[in-house]
């Protein structure tokens, strides 16, 4: 007896095909076989961030896509192909795995409520795994003027070496004063730091701390560097540029934990109600001789 396609794939297919209920308002893009595209389900689908872009463009590109697999699924029907064994075979195990994320996924959403990583479970971490951290390469802090002229450039500098406050320099001689005050309060790898500009790089990899370069004019613009402070590769970052990056760690640990010990109560359920009968792999049939199963191995776990 052959099997029938999987109600989630079903739906999938229809889905791609053409937007239900539509009116006399929808306008029609394509129609192929009876399947009909729409304007209002084609926008639906389009990503915004292309569809923002060029929106005529983006219509044509899903449209044209769309009559391309509507041809494609007419002549797959044809051939009765999704009645081919191997196909429903290929089905079931695609339902079978949308089904295993689907449930996973409300699994953990019941535990979502327990699941907060608090900044103290962050940094507590932290410190009893701080020999893990370690920089891959030199970081750098600096400072980067960006003036309209030389003159205000070197005026920049002077004030600087003179002890006057960066932001007071900054939003009085560089484009981009907040932008450029923001960016010298972070590290950045030395690979990066510099920006496009070579040569603003080669000085930050050769001046000290404290010490400016010399002025380096790119098309308009003259630029120079304060280097302010250098970690060491190898060294140790700071917690607060690992703090975010840490806590989405232990959040998903939380959430595997949850999941597992979930699935181990099933497990534990279903032996007690002996639905579960595993045999000896090593013999060629199967005997009433079971083997014993970690309840490890049951989850994935290590």
């Amino acid at each position: 007896m052959k099997k029938n396609i999987p109600i989630f794939v079903l739906a999938i297919m229809l889905a791609v095909s053409c937007k239900p209920d539509m009116n006399i308002k929808d306008t029609v893009l394509a129609e192929v076989g009876g399947q009909i595209l729409t304007k209002e389900f084609a926008k639906s689908e389009i990503p915004p961030h292309i569809f923002s872009n060029d929106s005529t463009l983006a219509y044509s590109n899903f449209r044209d896509d769309w009559v391309r697999r509507q041809v494609i699924l007419q002549e797959a029907n044809r051939l009765n192909f999704s009645n081919r064994q191997d196909v429903q075979d290929k089905l079931q195990r695609l339902e079978e795995e949308f089904i295993l994320q689907a449930v996973q996924d409300y699994i953990i959403t019941e535990f979502e409520n327990n699941l907060d990583v608090s900044e103290q479970e962050a940094r507590n971490y932290y410190q009893q795994n701080k020999e893990k951290f370690t920089l891959e390469e030199q970081y750098v802090r600096y400072r980067h003027l960006i003036a309209s002229s030389n003159a205000d450039a070197e005026s920049a500098k002077r004030e600087l070496m003179q002890g006057i406050d960066w932001n007071t320099v900054a939003k009085k001689y560089s484009k981009h004063p907040d932008l450029k005050i923001r960016e010298s309060e972070r590290y950045w790898p030395i690979s990066i730091a510099g920006g496009d500009i070579s040569m603003l790089n080669r000085y930050l990899r050769i001046i000290g701390p404290s010490e400016i370069s010399p002025t380096h004019r790119s098309g308009n613009e003259y630029h120079f560097v304060q280097l302010l402070d250098e970690r060491p590769q190898g060294d140790h970052p700071d917690l607060d540029w690992l703090i975010v990056q840490i806590k989405e760690w232990l959040t998903l640990e939380k959430r595997k934990r949850a999941f597992n010990t979930y699935v181990k109560n099933l497990y534990l359920q279903a032996q007690a109600n002996n639905e579960i009968k595993i045999y000896n792999v090593t013999t060629e049939t199967n005997t009433a001789e079971s083997d014993t199963v970690s309840l490890n191995q049951i989850t994935n776990e290590e």
